[in-house]
């Protein structure tokens, strides 16, 4: 079994490899709080990152090129989490290309680009969060037939290299990249190798979250694959701040969001903000694993006042969206018949 995880990805930028830049790796190894830290990259670790240093008290510049953060979540999403990064007063580049590194001083030099036109960013600390990169490159996987790409090692449904005596598990081999879902793989490679087990891992409902504050978790379709679903998918959305537990929490910069197939109770993914975000999903996660549609979360008592009651409260705004013109008027004369 090839479980050799991934490292942290350092892209082709001139002069990096001349400066100690930081890495989600390394960066818990500093002694002393950076003056100014500038970080690379605005997915979940940049941004989880850039809020938790500057909320110890540090300047914090973040630059990414994608014109949005965290680009794979819901853009819904990614602009509540815009909006508290500003508000703990970490300073955004969004659009930009980091061009150049270089010593500057006793600090680092960075210089960004945005439509041709260059900037200069200068502080004390660099931390490179852009993504992973699989360790693949001292397995000598050709001398034992295994395929893989840049991406890491190929794997078929049941986590079988292209040698069927060898599997890959966790960052090495899957896109998903956390560790909750290694975890599984384990599992799943445990049962298929030593018990003859048929399991695939596309049949994982896989959950994940980023811890920011608010954190974002999600589960299930994407917001681009929603997209390219259409009128196939009917979207139920819920404001936190009609969860009474986040009005008394004064926590209400959130809201769930469930998709569901069109006609059908049927979740197909989710994407929850809210302080502890990760901790309710796995209620939407369980429903999904188990097959169980959104009227069995609306059917089910949840303690009040929680922050899972959004659930309900979602599956009660879906329910009263069944209620067509025809069936309102149905219901009239129903009522007005049996009083």
């Amino acid at each position: 079994v090839i479980a050799t995880g991934a490292r942290a990805a350092v892209p082709a930028i001139r002069g990096l490899d001349g400066v100690p830049f930081l890495t989600n790796e390394t960066v818990f190894t500093l002694t002393e709080r950076p003056a100014h830290l500038m970080v690379l990259g605005g997915g979940p670790i940049g941004c989880e990152l850039a809020q938790a240093f500057a909320r110890l008290g540090t300047r914090v510049t973040l630059v990414q090129r994608d014109d949005r953060l965290l680009p794979h979540d819901d853009p819904d999403a990614a602009a509540l989490v815009h909006s508290a990064l500003l508000r703990d007063g970490v300073t955004l580049h969004l659009g930009h290309d980091a061009a150049a590194v270089e010593q500057s001083g006793t600090g680092i030099a960075v210089t960004v680009r945005r439509d041709g036109a260059d900037r200069r960013i200068e502080g004390d600390r660099l931390l490179v969060a852009l993504g992973r990169t699989p360790n693949i490159e001292r397995l000598g996987l050709d001398a034992a037939g295994i395929a893989s790409t840049s991406d890491g090692v190929t794997v078929n449904d049941r986590l079988q290299t292209s040698n069927r005596s060898v599997f890959a598990v966790g960052d090495v081999a899957c896109r998903a990249r956390f560790t909750h879902m290694a975890d599984f793989e384990a599992r799943l490679v445990v049962a298929n190798a030593l018990f003859y087990g048929r399991g695939k891992a596309s049949g994982l409902i896989v959950p994940w979250a980023t811890y920011t504050d608010p954190e974002v978790a999600h589960v299930g379709l994407s917001a681009e694959a929603v997209g390219r679903l259409g009128d196939r998918v009917q979207t139920v959305t819920l404001p936190l701040a009609e969860v009474d537990r986040a009005v008394l929490d004064d926590a209400t910069d959130g809201f769930v969001r469930i998709h569901l197939a069109q006609g059908s109770d049927r979740i197909l993914g989710a994407t929850v903000v809210a302080e502890h975000a990760g901790e309710m999903l796995g209620e939407l996660a369980l429903a999904m694993t188990a097959g169980a549609g959104l009227a069995t979360i609306g059917k089910t008592i949840h303690p009040y006042p929680t922050q899972a009651e959004a659930f309900r409260k979602a599956a009660d705004r879906w329910r009263r969206g069944k209620l067509t013109p025809l069936v309102r008027r149905i219901l009239a004369l129903w009522f007005r018949f049996v009083n």
